[in-house]
């Protein structure tokens, strides 16, 4: 039997050893022409509209692609579609560039139209259905434009199809259970499940040069010390979700890279069908009862900062200062909050969360140690991504721990875990309506001058501190680390961090 790098590091994660052999030269294991992504698990889908986690989006935007994406800076630019323009207060057009999907069959607007129409359908479970759903009406005048007609003004629509969650895909081509059709730089070749996914560049993709490297490899190391370990020892280039206690060895090691950026964060998100957490007080208490500092020592090594708000982040135009530092740790209004809902003796719950990323793992043990100190009794429900993943998505749960980020910079990108009347999804409480805070979502998405903006979101933050459909503990740093002569990829900025995996393409060794 032959004895392989990774065999051996999966055996001494496995036992709990120490790793001083991986000092070994960087690249050992280098494929020639092909850059190997450590993933920090193995996609549960790569199901063009949903969203099943970072891992599956960064394998997802390989395969394909939207109308509109985002630059390294985070700005939006073209995608399959080439320019676009507001042309009236509800009209958005579209040209599409000379594109084709895997199958060699041109992009056109009549596969525009058809995705479209599948993620607004009645029966579709897409993370942006509601979203699309806005559009009144599609006109595809030409092969090569697509007007949308929306039933409101939508300031913000550009920024919703650039999402890596809606894609164009080839129309039918999930008719009858078939597999979609999408036209991003690399086709999927082969599968290990569990274990790697391999791509191969698609020689007849729209950008010209593009992408960099003929091949993909992705590898799974759930185990974030196994995934520094591959990284150290050549056997990838590239990783996500750098361990924060890692960081320091990383940045220490000259043959490695990291990139760091703030913008996702941890919070806690609540099921308001029964329960206790149904009352609005509880859920106060709960925001007053934490110590935020702890969790950024414990989860994040000191590599973030306390989140006592709604996250938006210091760096928006939207942000306030006396907001953003609303629920700063209070044990006795807790408690008070917890009397007045009637709970003066505290009462038992469970917490999901999950142990396959330590951040979550201890995130939800601080959680659980500073609600015991208001006579709050949490039992911790730890099961690895992918259950947690559809635990959530079922609403499954009390409470439970998320990692997560707004959609994109813009404050409407945050809907997707303080609108409480959307359907449900694994980033927001369940069962937890929240009609005001939707009215002025909506409100601030059709308006198109900025300063009038500021106001509603203004008001809308102050709801939600109110409400508390979502509770913010911690910012943290969010890492990709690569071997250094790896070139061209970009952590991008802020809330657009998870969707890096777009600069894959541009991405080469030196």
């Amino acid at each position: 039997m032959r004895t392989t790098r990774r065999g051996v590091l999966r055996s001494i994660g496995a036992a709990g050893l120490a790793l001083p052999f991986l000092r070994t030269a960087a690249h050992a294991a280098r494929v020639p022409g092909t850059i190997t992504f450590g993933l920090s698990s193995y996609p549960p889908n790569t199901q063009p509209w949903a969203n099943t986690g970072t891992a599956s989006l960064t394998v997802k935007v390989q395969m394909y692609r939207g109308l509109l994406s985002y630059d390294a800076a985070g700005a939006l630019r073209p995608e399959l579609a080439e320019s676009w323009q507001s042309d009236g207060g509800t009209g958005w057009t579209f040209k599409l560039r000379d594109a084709v999907f895997h199958n060699g069959k041109p992009v056109t607007s009549a596969d525009v139209k058809w995705t479209l129409e599948q993620v607004a359908g009645p029966k579709s479970t897409a993370y942006l259905r509601t979203d699309m759903q806005e559009i009144e009406r599609i006109e595809t005048p030409d092969a090569r434009t697509v007007r949308l007609v929306t039933k409101v003004p939508n300031a913000v629509l550009p920024e919703k199809l650039a999402s890596p969650h809606m894609p164009i895909i080839a129309a039918g081509s999930t008719d009858n259970g078939g597999a979609p059709v999408g036209a991003g730089p690399y086709v999927m070749t082969a599968s290990e499940r569990g274990v790697s996914i391999d791509f191969k560049a698609f020689d007849k993709y729209y950008k010209p040069g593009l992408p960099k490297v003929k091949a993909l490899r992705f590898v799974a190391y759930a185990d974030e010390n196994l995934r520094v370990a591959a990284l150290q020892a050549g056997d990838v280039d590239i990783i996500e979700y750098v361990p924060w206690q890692a960081m320091d060895a990383i940045e220490a090691d000259k043959r490695l890279a990291m990139q760091n950026v703030d913008g996702p964060f941890m919070a806690l998100s609540f099921n308001g069908g029964q329960g206790p957490f149904k009352d609005k007080l509880v859920r106060q208490a709960v925001a007053f009862a934490i110590k935020r500092d702890e969790i950024v020592k414990a989860a994040f090594f000191g590599r973030g900062n306390p989140l006592e708000g709604i996250p938006i982040a210091p760096s928006s135009p939207f942000f306030d200062k006396a907001r953003s530092q609303f629920w700063k740790y209070d044990p006795a209004r807790a408690k008070a909050l917890l009397a007045q809902a009637g709970h003066p003796n505290g009462f038992a719950c469970t917490l999901l969360s999950t142990a396959q990323y330590g951040m979550h793992k201890s995130t939800a043990e601080v959680v659980q140690q500073n609600l015991a100190a208001i006579g709050v009794q949490v039992t911790l429900n730890l099961p690895d991504w992918a259950t947690r993943v559809a635990l959530g998505n079922r609403g499954q749960y009390e409470f439970v721990v998320q990692g997560t980020t707004a959609d994109n910079n813009d404050p409407d990108g945050l809907a997707s875990v303080l609108d409480g009347s959307l359907p449900p999804n694994n980033a927001r409480s369940v069962n937890l309506p929240t009609p005001d805070i939707h009215a002025l979502f909506a409100k601030g998405r059709a308006e198109f001058d900025q300063a009038k903006r500021k106001a509603i979101y203004a008001e809308l933050e102050t709801r939600a501190l109110d409400e508390c459909p979502l509770v913010g503990l911690a910012w943290r740093a969010q890492g990709y680390a690569m071997a250094k002569d790896l070139q061209g990829f970009h952590n991008l900025p802020s809330a657009m961090t998870f969707f890096s995996g777009l600069t894959l393409e541009d991405s080469y060794f030196a």
